[in-house]
């Protein structure tokens, strides 16, 4: 395992800000905001990297307050709730059994076919017989396959961002979802929590999927799915890869891929009891270090109600 290769001035910025946005989300000390006003003003750069950060909280905020006025649940008679809240805990129930042999089975199944994964919560760099980096968000799997002709690497679960070794004679190919991500001298994510989502860092990629290709220039990305060919191409955002410093950042994002996401940080399943509650767009800032916490965030932020039947197993209804 090595450290990530040197990051961009940009990059560099961007990490900062997220570190001190979330230690300003604490109490300041006197020292701590002399020294936060002396990094702002030491370069552009960090003010704008910070500003980004500001202005994705504080959409998320508007969004809050709006849905808060717009959505909020009428009065509901007692055995009407209470009602509800049994058929919550009875689909729950009946989804238990099922995702118990899943988490017994995957995993197992998982680490035969893997060369290198992360557990729950952890993130790690591991650099390949190439020299390309792979860094892999917590709860992610790779299967390394290179031969002379061709450098495969199929991400098997999760999030990973590749820093690849130029070498002409052997393309890098990264096989997820059932399509391909070429790179072409570059960096950049590949998430398979929920369809298959490419963004680019550095230089630019090509991606194919069901019938279909695109070009994702850096600063862009693009996702497929087994029946979609990849989207045309449309705006990366800023915090481009943001798990790898700690912070989870999601700008209009469907609930159901935040879970994902959260679910490599924290023992247990969150369920959506129906397909709207996970498409519902979520916007915020969440510290990784405390995944439960975002988990009670959710609820007021969309309305949802939950049922928790264990720590491990929690339900969430309209």
């Amino acid at each position: 395992m090595t450290d990530d290769s040197d990051p961009s001035p940009a990059a560099t910025a961007r990490e900062a800000a997220i570190e001190w946005w979330v230690s300003s989300k604490a109490s300041f000390s006197c020292e701590e905001r002399a020294e936060f006003d002396a990094w702002l003003a030491a370069d552009p750069a960090n003010a704008a990297a910070y500003a980004d950060i500001e202005r994705t909280y504080a959409r998320a905020k508007r969004v809050r307050r709006g849905r808060s006025r717009a959505g909020r649940p009428q009065a509901v008679r007692p055995e009407v709730a209470a009602h509800r809240g049994r058929g919550a805990a009875g689909a729950a129930l009946a989804a238990a059994a099922g995702l118990a042999l899943y988490f017994a089975v995957d995993p197992a199944l998982l680490s035969l076919r893997s060369d290198f994964s992360t557990e729950k919560g952890e993130i790690k760099t591991v650099t390949l017989d190439d020299g390309s980096d792979v860094t892999l968000d917590a709860g992610s799997a790779i299967a390394v396959r290179f031969d002379a002709d061709r450098r495969r690497v199929a991400l098997l679960r999760g999030e990973a961002w590749f820093a690849v070794a130029k070498d002409t004679s052997r393309p890098f190919v990264v096989e997820a979802g059932g399509g391909t991500v070429t790179a072409l001298g570059t960096a950049f994510e590949v998430d398979v929590a929920s369809g298959v989502r490419v963004a680019v860092g550095e230089h630019s990629v090509g991606v194919s999927g069901a019938g279909g290709s695109v070009v994702v220039p850096e600063g862009r990305q693009t996702t497929f799915g087994p029946q979609s060919p990849p989207a045309d191409p449309v705006n990366a955002p800023h915090s481009l890869a943001a798990w790898r410093w700690g912070s989870l950042i999601f700008e209009d994002r469907p609930l159901g891929e935040v879970l994902a996401a959260l679910a490599r940080y924290r023992r247990g399943f969150v369920y959506c009891l129906s397909a709207a509650v996970c498409g519902r767009p979520v916007t915020a800032v969440f510290s990784a270090d405390d995944p439960s916490r975002a988990l009670r965030e959710i609820e007021p932020f969309l309305g949802l109600r939950a049922v928790r039947l264990t720590d491990y197993l929690i339900v969430l209804y309209e």
